[in-house]
C-alpha cells in the first residue's frame, strides 16, 4: 500500500480525532483501508506457507476495526491512530492464541511482532511446563540469527520473583518468569517511509518468528 498518505491520514486524524472530521473523510479512509486489505491478504496467504496452521483465515477477517471500545476507557477518542492486523489459526482475531501483529502507525507507532501477549493462567502453566521440558528448543530458537537481528532476545511481562512452583535456582528461571511471551520489532516512520519493499520486510520478520508460535502453539496444546 501507499505508506506516505496513510500517515499523513493517521498523523491528521490525531489532530481531530472526532466524527465529524472522519466522516467528511470516510472516502479516503475507504481507500486506504482497502489498499490495507491487499497487503492483509498477502501476508495471510504467505504465512499460511510458513506456518500452515494458519490456513483458512484471511486477510480481511484479521483486520482489527478503527473503531476505539471507550466503554471502560478514560480516552474517549473514537478512533485509532493505526491501522493493525493479527493472524492467528482460528477464524477472526484470537488474540489469546499465538499469532502474529502487524500495527501499522506515524509517530513511531509501527512494529511487527507476534508471540503470546496474555496467556490465561491455564496456558502460562502450559508454557511453563514446556520450558521446564525442553528449555533447549526454546533457547536456541531465541538464538537463531535473524531472531536475534529482528527482536534482540524474548518479551513481554515478566514477575520479579520465580513462579510458585518453581524455585529460584532453577537454570531456566528467566525463562519462566515471563508472564508473557512475545517478539517485537520497533520500527522508526523514516524506516517505514524509506523502505523499498515494505510488505515483503514484514513478512520477512514474520519468518523469523515462526519458530517461537509454533513452539508456544505446542505447548499450549499439550
Amino acid at each position: 500500500m501507499q505508506l506516505k498518505p496513510l500517515f499523513i491520514f493517521l498523523s491528521d486524524l490525531a489532530k481531530h480525532n472526532e466524527r465529524p472530521w472522519f466522516q467528511e473523510r470516510k472516502a479516503t479512509y475507504d481507500q486506504l483501508r482497502a489498499q490495507f486489505i491487499e497487503d492483509a491478504e498477502f501476508w495471510a496467504r504467505e504465512l499460511a506457507k510458513l506456518d500452515p496452521i494458519l490456513a483458512g483465515p484471511d486477510g480481511r477477517t484479521s483486520i482489527f476495526r478503527i473503531y476505539r471500545d471507550v466503554r471502560f476507557s478514560k480516552n474517549k477518542d473514537p478512533y485509532k491512530t493505526h491501522f493493525s492486523a493479527y493472524f492467528t489459526a482460528g477464524a477472526g482475531k484470537e488474540i489469546d492464541a499465538p499469532g502474529y501483529y502487524l500495527q501499522l502507525g506515524p509517530n513511531g507507532n509501527t512494529m511487527i511482532a507476534g508471540g503470546l501477549y496474555q496467556p490465561d493462567k491455564t496456558q502460562l502453566a502450559a508454557i511453563r511446563q514446556e520450558i521446564d521440558y525442553n528449555a533447549d528448543e526454546l533457547k536456541t530458537l531465541l538464538a537463531a540469527p535473524d531472531f536475534q537481528r529482528y527482536f534482540g532476545g524474548l518479551g513481554g511481562d515478566k514477575l520479579k520473583r520465580a513462579p510458585a512452583a518453581y524455585p529460584i535456582d532453577h537454570p531456566e528461571i528467566e525463562l519462566l518468569k515471563h508472564k508473557g511471551f512475545i517478539a517485537t520489532h520497533q520500527m522508526p516512520d523514516v524506516d517505514v517511509l524509506s523502505h523499498a519493499d515494505f510488505r515483503s520486510h514484514v513478512l520477512e520478520v514474520f519468518r523469523a518468528m515462526v519458530p517461537l508460535c509454533q513452539f508456544l502453539r505446542g505447548a499450549v496444546a499439550s
